[in-house]
């Protein structure tokens, strides 16, 4: 009983840290949603230059969109004319930060790591971009989709209830799951792990971080959801340098992001992409550990600044807040699949079903994008994908096999033939 309530302190200690930053970040999530949507900067990154590499860079570091949400994203703009290196750079620095991460950061971390993030990614998406540039020699790809939607242009009104609806319904059904995961395990590590473990039995700087490193190359965690853990791992002697190494490599990769990127962009712009992430956060670990002052990074001194900013009081208020909109949006989500589970695909009696299998659909948002790219081509009536099993159901009169595959490569899926 003693562990539960001590779990449960722990965890509503770390929600009253991070909710109202959390809270921000979700309205600038949806500002920058309207303001900057995707199709209008396209043509900024096509050229096969330092410039184009800078420019994807720039755009994705406030972006906030996990390794699993940048990939439609960035193909999309690769599929739309940007170059191997400028999506590679958008790839790489998008996942490690975002606005909504960066306010995270802050009110655990302190000042100094929510800076140090955003220019560990501006600095390792130039290097991968540049690399990518180097070392693949194909030319940038003109495959742009033939037909575009019109932009329309909305009233102020529409745009405000359009970003509220994106940051509190949309962009937070997607990381809700791995938001409360990380707090859970968070709360849990706080728990089980003594105080001082790190610097007891793991002293050596380069071995903490190659551990951790090899600890989150191959998980999902998005950038906000790491944040909590890494407070954690400090808190119980983890040096920064090394919590540094996970928030940065953590949220950039994991093996589906991997395959997927293999299959899109080539096999030499994915190394790339992950040795200057892994790299890159190494080097940037050490250089924290090694020259950086480290009362920058006492945890005791960012709570203490939370407090005074924050009082108790609207601490409590925003950790409400986030509890009931994560439980909401977390039921509609929930009840969504279970409706669209359940749902017969629609069409005559006279047409055909074919299962087809698809891998990389990880979340609501992968699995309309290949829903939608594959009900637009001739012959398909219907479609429904299932994100646990990653099949594709498609309803029909006719199956064109490669137009089916191209739909789903153009996406930045992998497409496996249809299932026996």
């Amino acid at each position: 009983m003693e562990y539960i309530i001590q779990y449960m302190n722990e965890l509503w200690q770390l929600l009253n840290e991070m909710a109202i930053y959390l809270l921000i970040g979700f309205l600038f999530a949806g500002i920058l949603h309207v303001f900057i949507p995707k199709e209008r900067v396209s043509r900024y990154l096509g050229k096969k230059n330092a410039l184009s590499v800078m420019n994807a860079t720039l755009l994705g570091i406030p972006l906030p969109l996990c390794s699993c949400g940048v990939i439609p994203a960035g193909i999309s703009f690769y599929r739309n004319g940007a170059s191997k290196g400028a999506t590679t750079s958008f790839l790489i620095s998008t996942p490690q930060t975002g606005v909504d991460s960066m306010l995270v950061t802050y009110s655990l971390l302190g000042l100094p790591m929510a800076l140090i993030r955003p220019v560990i990614a501006f600095i390792t998406g130039i290097a991968g971009g540049i690399i990518t540039n180097k070392i693949d020699n194909e030319q940038p790809n003109r495959l742009v989709q033939a037909e575009k939607k019109k932009s329309e242009k909305k009233s102020i009104g529409k745009r405000v209830v359009e970003a509220f609806q994106y940051g509190f319904i949309e962009f937070m059904q997607d990381i809700a799951k791995w938001l409360v995961i990380g707090l859970l395990i968070a709360a849990l590590l706080a728990v089980l792990i003594p105080d001082s473990f790190f610097t007891t039995y793991i002293q050596h700087g380069w071995i903490n971080m190659l551990i951790v490193l090899a600890a989150s190359v191959p998980l999902y965690v998005c950038a906000t959801g790491s944040v909590p853990i890494a407070a954690v791992l400090m808190m119980k002697g983890l040096s920064p340098g090394a919590a540094l190494v996970f928030l940065m490599a953590g949220p950039a990769t994991n093996a589906a992001t991997l395959a997927v990127l293999g299959k899109t962009i080539g096999k030499k712009a994915t190394i790339a992409y992950l040795l200057t992430i892994t790299l890159g956060a190494l080097l940037g670990g050490w250089v924290i550990d090694q020259f950086l002052p480290a009362e920058w990074f006492s945890l005791a001194g960012v709570n203490a600044v939370s407090e005074h900013f924050i009082p108790g009081n609207w601490q409590a208020v925003a950790s409400v807040l986030l509890i009931l909109l994560l439980v909401l949006n977390m039921a509609i989500k929930w009840n969504k699949s279970r409706k669209e589970k359940s749902r017969e695909l629609e069409g005559d009696a006279s047409q055909q079903i074919k299962t087809f299998v698809v891998e990389g659909m990880t979340c609501v948002n992968c699995k309309a994008h290949v829903e939608e790219g594959i009900r637009g081509l001739d012959g398909i009536t219907d479609v429904k994908a299932d994100l646990d099993t990653g099949e594709v159901r498609i309803l029909g009169d006719t199956f064109d096999v490669e137009n089916i595959q191209l739909s789903v490569e153009k996406g930045g899926y992998v497409f496996k033939g249809e299932k026996n």
